[in-house]
């Protein structure tokens, strides 16, 4: 798996196994990351609460929230804060080593304006954030899960574009991308069927590389290989 790929997708809604967001992948840490992870999670990390945080008071000002699903190492998250400072950032991952590299970005440009989750989406949209607390919610690159026996670990099910429906604000946006034009195909089956959702460009349309996500290493080496983007842009209806 590439390092700015996602790293927790999937949903897995089969009872009597809970839904989860993610496969969790296994990675060693380095020294600094470890040392990240110690000295900044105090500050730059959140814990699931259980319970609807008061983003206001965690930021300690009123702004527009962003949620990304899946950091990977944290390049995007990273960019954003630091271009969009009237902004508020919060990035769930839980490969550890992605969110250790993370803090630390975040520690080096001193961007106070982000905090990170290393916990599934899932739990932290159903007990940490609240109906209608987002502007915005992106999810760049999920794992694809090619083979067709593992389609059911997509990240992007109707039950999960669902429960961000209900967090996302009236207008706000939604904000898909993939270079897997199968898993692209997938996505506006499921996105056009949500009611809830309008596709900014018309029914199974996509958008040219907004420029609020950044180019990742990842997709220049997919796009120098000849893989298409998707850039998938659904607003939240009133």
């Amino acid at each position: 798996m590439a390092p700015d790929r996602v790293t927790d997708p999937g949903i897995e809604a089969q009872a009597p196994r809970p839904i989860r967001s993610f496969v969790r992948r296994q990675g060693r840490l380095t020294e600094g990351q470890q040392r990240a992870l110690d000295s900044q999670w105090d500050r730059l990390g959140l814990d699931l609460q259980g319970q609807a945080r008061d983003l206001d008071a965690l930021f300690g000002r009123q702004a527009e929230r962003v949620l990304e699903i899946g950091t990977g190492n944290g390049e995007a998250l990273v960019w954003a804060a630091e271009h969009a400072p009237q902004r508020d950032f919060i990035g769930i991952e839980v490969h550890q080593p992605g969110v250790g590299r993370l803090l630390a970005s975040l520690a080096a440009k001193q961007l106070v304006n982000a905090r990170v989750y290393c916990a599934d989406a899932v739990e932290v949209l159903t007990q940490d954030i609240a109906d209608q607390a987002l502007d915005e919610v992106r999810i760049y690159f999920p794992d694809p899960w090619h083979k067709k026996r593992h389609h059911k670990r997509r990240l992007i099910q109707a039950a999960f574009v669902e429960l961000l429906c209900h967090k996302l604000k009236p207008g706000g946006l939604l904000h898909l991308a993939t270079d897997w034009a199968p898993y692209a195909e997938h996505m506006w089956d499921v996105l056009e069927a949500q009611s809830l959702l309008a596709n900014v460009n018309g029914p199974r349309g996509h958008s040219p590389r907004p420029a609020w996500r950044p180019e990742t290493h990842f997709e220049r080496r997919g796009q120098r290989l000849g893989h298409g983007v998707w850039d998938l842009l659904y607003r939240r209806k009133d």
